[in-house]
């Protein structure tokens, strides 16, 4: 191990990095160089595409005729169990970097989020079809479950190695002609995608001659049920407070009545829940992670009663603190995929410290939790639009043709008129152009 790196573990690092926001790009990275988040040729690649380029990117996907590019930031102030962390997170809309930060920092007040999970379980499918008789044929599947899971997992011999493999054959009954055998797989670091879906193609012949049917359809569920994390916190009255709501008690039962709102409104829950996916979804972005089966998993997990619920509960816990806990399905991977062709989310893991795809799956779910909040404050208090629009300023600012400080000068005085329009964004531009050259 280098000298460098050596002092690196003798440093503890702050997830508070006072007035980062006010940065510029150039400095953000100095100073995450500066407090060892970084190390300086990776804060350098972060200045550009940092070796992606379009043979990287052809080999990943088809039809390639470009580059596309999302704006990467990091999310301040997180401490998951105990530790602090930056949260990279790749993202289009503005609010959704400062709203995580904000909360991140309210909940830090009460010792930041607690983790926990379920194994790295992804779960393959063998439709049957045509099946004579359910009860013999679930009979004779069972009866032969320990041989199918020896079968599979010698068809694993790599992943078995790694301390994965196939755990565990469940039958289910869809109709009267019609069964679907579940294989889980434990997967380790990896999606297991492509893994499982090659299991399932192994075993169907087997599975349908056991159940005299045929199989069906060959691949794995993206409602990863037995892949949950569990992500709490709890955040004291006193930290809930501010100018404007200085008890944090009534900003706290505004909270808990926004909650309500969402348990019995399906229209409301699933705005309540987009929340929780901003922050979810710009974690697995930047970390090259598939959170198109995470969102499916998520919205039918919320479903799992038959009715549409919110993914998060927010609830008065002891000493009038505001308790939260998030609870979905969150399968992710840190190996193979992007994490081993894309450079910029190998550096995203590497900065986030992510050490296991369990790891990454409760730093995303930390992430979910404190955009949720939030929004949950925002909306309870102030308005969803005031902090929202402050930012868009700034997208209305740059798209005029400010630079610099001219950026600053220009959304300052949009968001003070409450005006977001770009013909007035390009008068202001005009007159403090006009201001600063007449100073000099």
């Amino acid at each position: 191990m280098s000298e460098d790196n050596i002092k690196s573990l003798k440093v503890k690092r702050s997830s508070r990095l006072s007035g980062f926001y006010r940065e510029t790009p150039e400095r953000r990275r100095k100073r995450l160089v500066e407090s060892r988040w970084l190390a300086p040729e990776d804060a350098e690649a972060c200045a550009g595409l940092g070796g992606f380029d379009e043979a990287c990117a052809d080999a990943m996907v088809e039809n390639v005729i470009g580059l596309h590019g999302l704006p990467l930031g990091v999310a301040l102030n997180f401490v998951v169990d105990g530790q602090d962390r930056l949260v990279p997170m790749a993202v289009e809309e503005p609010s959704i970097i400062a709203a995580a930060s904000y909360a991140a920092r309210l909940c830090a007040e009460g010792g930041g989020f607690s983790v926990t999970a379920d194994g790295p379980i992804t779960t393959a499918q063998v439709q049957l079809l045509d099946v004579p008789q359910l009860e013999a044929a679930e009979a004779a599947l069972r009866a032969q479950t320990e041989a199918l899971l020896a079968e599979a997992n010698a068809l694993l011999g790599n992943m078995c190695a790694r301390g994965g493999g196939a755990r565990e054959l469940e039958v289910r009954v869809l109709d009267a002609t019609t069964l679907v055998v579940h294989v889980h797989v434990d997967t380790r670091d990896a999606m297991g995608a492509n893994l499982v879906n090659s299991l399932a193609e192994h075993l169907a012949p087997r599975l349908a001659s056991l159940s005299g049917g045929r199989a069906g359809l060959k691949i794995l569920t993206n409602l990863a049920d037995r892949r949950k994390v569990y992500v709490r916190v709890k955040v004291p009255s006193a930290a809930l407070a501010s100018e404007r709501f200085p008890d944090g008690a009534v900003v706290r039962e505004a909270i808990l009545e926004a909650q309500r709102f969402a348990d019995l409104d399906p229209y409301r829950a699933v705005t309540h829940n987009k929340g929780v996916m901003n922050g979810v979804d710009a974690v697995l972005v930047a970390c090259g992670n598939d959170w198109r089966a995470v969102e499916a998993g998520a919205h039918a997990y919320a479903s799992r009663f038959g009715v549409y619920r919110p993914l998060t509960s927010w609830r008065e816990g002891p000493e009038g603190a505001l308790v939260g806990l998030l609870v979905m399905p969150l399968a992710t991977s840190t190996v193979g995929g992007a994490a081993r062709t894309h450079p910029g989310v190998q550096r995203a893991l590497k900065l986030a410290g992510v050490t296991s795809a369990v790891d990454l799956a409760g730093l995303a779910g930390a992430a979910g939790l404190a955009t949720n909040l939030a929004a949950l404050k925002a909306l309870s208090t102030e308005g969803i639009q005031k902090g929202h629009m402050a930012l868009h300023a700034r997208r209305v600012a740059a798209e005029v043709g400010a630079k610099g400080e001219l950026v600053e000068c220009v959304a300052e005085r949009l968001s003070r008129e409450r005006v977001y329009r770009p013909e007035r964004a390009r008068e202001i531009l005009a007159e403090e152009v006009h201001r600063k050259g007449a100073s000099r």
